[in-house]
């Protein structure tokens, strides 16, 4: 049956479980600004009741926890929205100093990418002037020295890609180092996890464990699966296992192809699957393997239409010597041109002698300016796939343009919905100040209650001990 005795540890009780939760409010306001931190809350659990002649004795409360305010389900969302937020803005940041390239002003002063459409319009312009003095020297001189700045910004543009692409593959090998870094974080926090707390919310553990999770998805996309004993096993999004309980499986690279792929640590190459999976490691390959590739593939054909055609309609010709026009363009290393694969890059002017030039009809005397004018039309005729040589520029300049637009439009509604969920978080873990006081205060309250609980326990008890006369206490 009830007794003082069981009076005096209920109250006893009540004012543990009150400090314990005072302690658990104190922890929330000390880390109001820790990066990471959730929110922790005191649960109550009502004792065991003890059971006398049929009777129920409830014997108090007592103070189980804390328990973190923390939602698995969002911090999924959390996690897969950053991975593909953190590849299109890695992506859009390489698109745009791609598109820089080739928007730089155009006009007689530029260079490189941007100068090349310039360049094509001021070439065949020179065939234009040679007719009207076809057999002009220095008017042929500049026929090739508007086909070597042409050569030379071709390959401005190629070595400026290429630069970019090396710096994007270098940057890929940064991030995979810093990726295996976090997977031994986590896996030495799935040991401590699974050791303290196999059953229960780790507090503090899990919450350096997410922010480790989350920079992860930062870097690379990633799958999450809870083990029963409160761990974690992280794959790819491809299913390459990066995390199992305690142990991290890293990631290493290797070179194929002139940049580095990346393998499991079964020795799969699983660098398509980083380039899909998101996180800053998918928007880089993402640039390096697909988009510069494509622009590079396009400046090539552009390249190639040009030189064959030009190339074609000289040797159609005579030069001033009657003979049969040569090969303006080549190679670097003067070998003939064969194929668009990385002409850009090799593109040269092999004619050094202006009166190789076929101004000339085939058989006609150096007065004739017939291929001249063949030559100037070129550049109003489909000679890149169809189109005319500016066209294709103007295409490749725009398409790229498109493309960066709609990664940017992209990236923008990601970050949005990022940042709802990153509120939506913070709402249900992040530290409010004014709610700690509140609770503050109403675990005053309780606390005194039991404190006063005890001053009535000890006057009852006086007063017993004395036999009912009537004794002052304080």
């Amino acid at each position: 049956m009830a007794t003082v005795g069981t009076a005096f540890n209920i109250a006893r009780g009540a004012l543990d479980a009150d400090q314990a939760a005072l302690d658990v409010v104190a922890n929330n306001t000390a880390n109001v600004n820790t990066p990471g931190y959730t929110r922790e809350v005191p649960i109550w659990e009502q004792n065991d009741a003890v059971s006398f002649n049929g009777l129920n004795f409830g014997t108090g409360v007592s103070m189980s926890g804390p328990q973190s305010q923390r939602s698995r389900v969002l911090e999924q969302a959390l996690q897969q929205q950053t991975q593909t937020q953190s590849a299109s803005s890695t992506r859009l940041d390489a698109l745009n100093q791609m598109q820089a390239l080739f928007s730089g002003a155009t006009g007689a002063g530029s260079s490189g990418a941007s100068g090349i459409g310039a360049d094509l319009s001021n070439f065949f312009q020179t065939f234009a002037s040679l007719e009207a003095n076809p057999a002009d020297n220095a008017m042929r001189q500049s026929v090739l020295s508007a086909a070597g700045t042409l050569a030379s910004d071709f390959n401005g543009a190629a070595s400026q890609l290429a630069t970019q692409k090396q710096s994007l593959d270098e940057e890929s090998g940064s991030v995979v180092q810093q990726a295996n870094a976090l997977l031994e974080n986590i896996a030495q926090l799935n040991l401590q996890i699974e050791s303290q707390s196999p059953k229960a919310d780790a507090g503090s553990l899990e919450d350096q464990r997410q922010q480790d999770l989350t920079g992860l998805s930062q870097l690379m996309g990633i799958r999450t699966v809870t083990t029963e004993n409160n761990g974690l096993t992280v794959t790819t999004m491809g299913g390459a296992l990066l995390v199992s309980e305690g142990q991290a499986f890293q990631v290493t690279s290797g070179q194929s192809g002139g940049v580095a792929h990346y393998f499991d640590s079964q020795g799969n190459d699983v660098t398509a699957d980083l380039t899909s999976g998101g996180g800053q490691l998918g928007g880089l390959l993402t640039a390096r393997d697909q988009d510069i590739p494509q622009v590079e593939t396009a400046l090539d054909q552009l390249a190639y239409g040009v030189a064959t055609a030009v190339n074609t309609q000289n040797a159609a010709g005579s030069d001033l010597n009657g003979n049969a026009g040569g090969a303006i363009f080549t190679l670097s290393d003067g070998t003939p041109i064969s194929s668009a694969t990385d002409l850009a890059a090799q593109l040269a002017v092999g004619m050094t002698d202006p009166a190789a030039i076929a101004a000339a009809a085939s058989g006609a005397g150096s007065s004739s300016n017939a291929n001249a004018v063949a030559m100037a039309a070129l550049q109003n005729t489909g000679v890149v796939n169809g189109i005319t040589a500016t066209a294709a520029f103007s295409n490749l300049v725009t398409s790229l343009g498109s493309l960066t637009s709609e990664v940017s439009s992209e990236n923008t509604a990601q970050q949005a919905g990022l940042t709802q969920l990153q509120n939506q978080i913070g709402s249900l873990s992040g530290v409010n100040l004014n709610d700690e006081a509140a609770a503050l205060e109403t675990l005053e309250q309780s606390y005194q209650a039991a404190s006063k609980l005890f001053t009535v326990l000890t006057q009852v008890m006086t007063s017993a001990l004395n036999l009912g006369v009537e004794t002052a206490y304080a």
